[in-house]
């Protein structure tokens, strides 16, 4: 009986799954936002700075709430974990991606960020991690799904700065990955919602130090478009995602749960086309669906 009971799913793995997919969701539509923001003149570290700025009070908020009845202080080594975490998770690799959204489509930026899972299997199994057949199935069907996507995506004519916003997106992937890795522990002595809230209030100041030194103490001169496209970043784009990936984190592990989030690339391939105009094939809607049967599969049991 406890053979049995123990070989099916637990029933909170698609509890999981179901906050990864709305974390991913929410992740997604951020290039959309990104892209948006563009068509005003605003440079990357200020739209990233505004997204940080109008997150904050949430981000103080949940701190407060998840620390006012914790009992246990963080040692230095987890104070110095945190802060490493944070500034390579949500600053490092947000200043990236906004960086190379600047060059690449939303949907192009998307399937470079989709390398993040193969980068946290390759960083856990470093530290000896054995991933399961499972796990390589759902990695293969979702990279056979890139594949395709790429293929119908063709080779041309590229624009300036393409190949610089491949490479600041994969940076972003690296040090998400890094993140994901790193916050599992984490996640596991402070909880889910102490240790998201922060983290990201390490991401912030580390975002508002880099605009002070890069802008001065001036208020951002852009027009008022970006200020709500700015706001919808920090609220469906960054505070909601945030702490719904860090809770499915907690019950899926790190590396299913960047597997689940797999369905992102799909998700922004069909916002691209729908919102910017971005084209998209046959083949691409096959690859698509690639990526999700590989989500459906690391979500159906361990």
């Amino acid at each position: 009986m406890a053979v049995d009971a123990a070989a099916r799913p637990a029933p909170a793995d698609w509890r999981g799954v179901a906050l990864v997919v709305l974390a991913a969701t929410g992740f997604s539509a951020k290039a959309i936002l990104i892209k948006f923001a563009y068509r005003w003149p605003v440079d990357a570290v200020t739209l990233l700075g505004l997204r940080m700025a109008l997150a904050l009070p949430f981000f103080l908020i949940a701190a407060w709430w998840s620390t006012r009845a914790a009992a246990q202080r963080l040692s230095p080594r987890e104070e110095l974990a945190l802060l490493g975490l944070g500034l390579c998770g949500y600053y490092l690799a947000s200043l990236f991606d906004f960086l190379g959204l600047q060059y690449v489509s939303a949907s192009l930026e998307r399937l470079v960020l989709f390398l993040y899972p193969t980068l946290v299997l390759l960083l856990r199994r470093a530290f000896g991690y054995r991933p399961g057949r499972r796990e390589w199935l759902a990695l293969a069907l979702s990279y056979a799904g890139i594949a395709l996507v790429v293929a119908a995506e063709g080779v041309g004519t590229q624009p300036p700065g393409y190949w610089l916003g491949v490479a600041l997106v994969f940076a972003s992937a690296l040090a998400y990955a890094v993140y994901l890795v790193g916050s599992g522990p984490m996640i596991g002595r402070l909880g889910s919602l102490r240790f998201t809230a922060l983290a990201m209030l390490v991401s912030t100041a580390g975002v508002l130090v880099h605009y002070l030194l890069a802008e001065g103490w001036r208020l951002p001169q852009v027009a008022a478009p970006v200020w709500g496209l700015a706001l919808s970043m920090a609220l469906v784009s960054t505070v909601l995602p945030t702490f719904l990936m860090s809770a499915g984190i907690r019950r899926l592990g790190s590396s299913r749960a960047a597997l689940v989030g797999s369905i992102g690339p799909a998700l922004t391939i069909a916002m691209g086309a729908a919102f910017l105009g971005e084209s998209i094939l046959p083949l691409q809607w096959l690859g698509a669906a690639l990526v999700v049967g590989g989500v459906l599969l690391v979500g159906s049991g361990r």
